[in-house]
C-alpha cells in the first residue's frame, strides 16, 4: 500500500470514530432500500424517495398516511381465485379467466339445457349484472389493485402485513396449482353463444397488469413472504402470457386497432417483454409506437380525434393517455425517449397533455361531449408530461384537482386511470 493510500484509510477511520464520539461504539447504518427493476416506476426514483422518506419528509409522511389508508383496507379481503365464478368459461377449464361484454342479455329464461338463456341481445348502454357477479372481471381488478397498494406500502413502510397480503393475493390468482389462472385471455370479452372470447378483452388486463408487474418487482427488492419460488413461477407465468399476447390471433388483431385498445396493447407488450428480460422487444415497441400510434392518433393540436367522437370524450382522452404516458416510462428504460417525438405535422404527448390542460385546471369547461366530467381525471397524465420536462404542464401542476384518496404520484410516478368507468 502506498503512504498515500496509508493516510488516505486512516484518516477514514479517525473520522468514523470521531463521528461516534470518542469511547464510543459505531452505530451501524442501515443500508439503503434496494432499486427494485420496475418496468413502468423508475426504480431509481423510487429508492430516493425512500431515503427522503426515511430521513422525515414531512410531505412524503403525509402521502404514505393516504397509501397505507388504501393498503389497510385490502388486509381483511381477497384473496380472490379465477376458480371462485359459478360457472366456467366457454372451454370449461374454470382456470381460464372470463369476462362479459357488459351490454348483451340474455332472450330467455335460464334453463338446465340453456344455462345462459341464449340468443343473446344487445341493449346499448344497459350495463348486464352479470358481468359483474359471473365472471372474474370484478376479482381480477381487485387482485391488481390491492397487490399494487399493498407492495408500495411495504415498500415505503417496511411493515411485514403488507408485504404477506400482497404475497398472497398474488400466489392465490397466478401460482397455486388449485386456484391459478391460465396465462391466456381466451374469454375475455365474451358474449354467450356468440362469442367465446374477443380480442378487445385483452384490455381488460392491459389497462393494470403493468401495475402488477411493478407490484412484483417491489417484492422482489426483499418482502417477507415472497420466495424464490415464487419469483421463478411469476416470471415463468409472464412468460407464457407474453408468448400467448404476442404470437397469438387476439394479440394480432389487438396490435392492429387504431385507438387506445392499440396503445393499451403496446404498452402491456412492452413492459411484460421488459419484465421478462426482452428489452429488445421493449425497444422495438415503443420506437414503432411513433409512427404507429402518436402520429395517426394525435392531432396536430394535441387532440385525439377517435377519442373526442365517444360520449365520454374527457375520459377515453386521458385514458389513452395513461397508456401513452406508461409506454413512454418502459421506454426510458430502454433508451427511447417517446416524449421527445414530433410527428410530420407536430403531433406528440406534450401537445396531447397540453390540450388538456384548460379543462384541467377548471380554467375552462372540457369543449366536447362528455356524460360525467371528472376533473381529476387528467391530474396523473398531466404529472407525467411535467416530470417529462412539460413547462405549460409544471405550471399547472398547483391547479390539479386531486383524485378521491388523494394525490400519490409522489410515491408512485406513473399515471393510472383515476376515473372508473363501466363498460
Amino acid at each position: 500500500m502506498s503512504a498515500r493510500r496509508r493516510l488516505c484509510t486512516l484518516l477514514t477511520a479517525l473520522a468514523a470514530f470521531a463521528a461516534t464520539g470518542v469511547g464510543a461504539p459505531a452505530v451501524a447504518q442501515a443500508p439503503p432500500p434496494r432499486v427494485p427493476h420496475t418496468a413502468v416506476l423508475d426504480g431509481v426514483r423510487l429508492q430516493q424517495t425512500k431515503v427522503r422518506l426515511d430521513h422525515g419528509d414531512r410531505q412524503l409522511r403525509r402521502s404514505v398516511a393516504q397509501l397505507t389508508a388504501r393498503a389497510d383496507k385490502w388486509l381483511d379481503q381477497g384473496p380472490w381465485t379465477v376458480v371462485d365464478k359459478p360457472r366456467p368459461a366457454p372451454g370449461g377449464d374454470v382456470h381460464d379467466y372470463l369476462s362479459q361484454a357488459p351490454y348483451w342479455w340474455p332472450s330467455r329464461t335460464p334453463t338446465a339445457d340453456n344455462p345462459w338463456g341464449c340468443p343473446y341481445v344487445q341493449r346499448d348502454g344497459e350495463r348486464n349484472p352479470e358481468v359483474d357477479s359471473g365472471t372474474d372481471r370484478q376479482d381480477v381488478e381487485k387482485t391488481f389493485d390491492s397487490a399494487y397498494d399493498l407492495s408500495l406500502a411495504w415498500y415505503y413502510t417496511g411493515e411485514k402485513r403488507y408485504a404477506r397480503k400482497a404475497g398472497q393475493v398474488l400466489r392465490s390468482w397466478f401460482l397455486d396449482p388449485a386456484t391459478r389462472m391460465n396465462p391466456n385471455l381466451n374469454h375475455a370479452q365474451f358474449i354467450p353463444c356468440k362469442y367465446d372470447g374477443r380480442a378487445i378483452g385483452i384490455i381488460d388486463f392491459s389497462q393494470s397488469y403493468t401495475s402488477v408487474l411493478d407490484a412484483v418487482a417491489l417484492l422482489e427488492t426483499g418482502a417477507p413472504g415472497w420466495s424464490r419460488k415464487d419469483r421463478t413461477e411469476m416470471a415463468r407465468w409472464n412468460t407464457d402470457f407474453l408468448g400467448w399476447l404476442k404470437d397469438g390471433e387476439f394479440g394480432k388483431q389487438e396490435g392492429a386497432a387504431a385507438n387506445n385498445h392499440g396503445t393499451f396493447y403496446d404498452m402491456l407488450l412492452a413492459g411484460l417483454a421488459y419484465a421478462t428480460g426482452d428489452r429488445a422487444l421493449a425497444r422495438r415497441t415503443v420506437l414503432d409506437a411513433r409512427g404507429k400510434r402518436v402520429a395517426p392518433q394525435i392531432a396536430a393540436d394535441g387532440s385525439q380525434p377517435q377519442e373526442l367522437t365517444r360520449t365520454r370524450s374527457w375520459h377515453y382522452s386521458t385514458f389513452d393517455l395513461v397508456a401513452y404516458t406508461r409506454l413512454a416510462a418502459v421506454g426510458r428504460h430502454v433508451g427511447v425517449d417517446l416524449w421527445a417525438y414530433r410527428g410530420p405535422d407536430g403531433q406528440s404527448l406534450f401537445k396531447a397533455v397540453d390540450y388538456l390542460l384548460p379543462a384541467a385546471t377548471g380554467a375552462a369547461a372540457w369543449p366536447h361531449p362528455e356524460l360525467e366530467f371528472l376533473r381529476y381525471a387528467a391530474t396523473d397524465v398531466v404529472h407525467a408530461a411535467a416530470d417529462a420536462g412539460d413547462v405549460r404542464a409544471r405550471r399547472a401542476v398547483p391547479s390539479l384537482e386531486a383524485p378521491p384518496g388523494g394525490d400519490l404520484w409522489a410515491l408512485r410516478p406513473a399515471a393510472e386511470q383515476l376515473d372508473s368507468i363501466a363498460g
